[in-house]
């Protein structure tokens, strides 16, 4: 690949980077959760989006000007598009806890933000094996085990909502948890959603 190429595969391992400190701190607030500092947790957290909407800014103004790139230019798009969704969808986790004034947390959120930390570290190694795409012998394992946790967030969202629905005891909070482990689900599937991309992208320039 030609020199400058190099910039849109390591803006994917920063952006991968970005996702997995992200998921490593959304699992620190909940270990140790106190929403009396939910505020200080929603601004370190807004600092992992934002800096991943930098770089979302930069791919596309590279995008832009280029006028050839490794793979198609739409792809590309795509990746960091997909990549930005997963920092969004991680601090929206946050967000939702201070929207609905949650005081404590159970135990299955901790367990997906687990399960979320664990998709991030596998799209850090996806993305550090992208860029040699047509000669690594890692990467078609690294997408389905991206597949296969999102097949573990499956299971736990479906046994989480179900007991949610079974204990319930006040409608308020069924409903405002309903919607946190929502996006916990839209999170472990936007994860699955950047895999598919690298798959789709070796797939047509193989």
């Amino acid at each position: 690949m030609a020199k400058g190429d190099k910039f849109y595969f390591e803006n994917y391992m920063e952006c991968a980077a970005l996702a997995k400190n992200a998921a490593n701190y959304l699992v620190e607030c909940l270990e140790n959760y106190d929403a009396s500092n939910i505020e200080m947790m929603l601004e370190q957290m807004h600092t992992y989006e934002h800096s991943a909407d930098m770089k979302k800014h930069q791919m596309n103004e590279m995008l832009a000007k280029a006028f050839v790139t490794p793979v198609d230019r739409e792809d590309l798009d795509m990746m960091s598009q997909q990549l930005d969704t997963v920092l969004d969808l991680l601090e929206e986790v946050l967000q939702k806890l201070y929207i609905y004034n949650i005081q404590t947390i159970e135990s299955a959120a901790i367990e997906y933000a687990r399960h979320l930390v664990k998709a991030c570290d596998i799209l850090c190694e996806i993305m550090e094996e992208f860029e040699n795409f047509k000669k690594s012998k890692k990467l078609h394992s690294l997408i389905v085990e991206s597949n296969d946790v999102e097949e573990e967030c499956d299971k736990l969202y479906l046994t989480t909502m179900h007991e949610l629905t079974k204990n319930s005891t006040d409608v308020l909070t069924t409903v405002s948890w309903y919607k946190i482990y929502d996006c916990f689900e839209a999170c472990s599937d936007a994860c699955e959603h950047v895999s598919e991309c690298v798959g789709s992208i070796v797939m047509k320039n193989t």
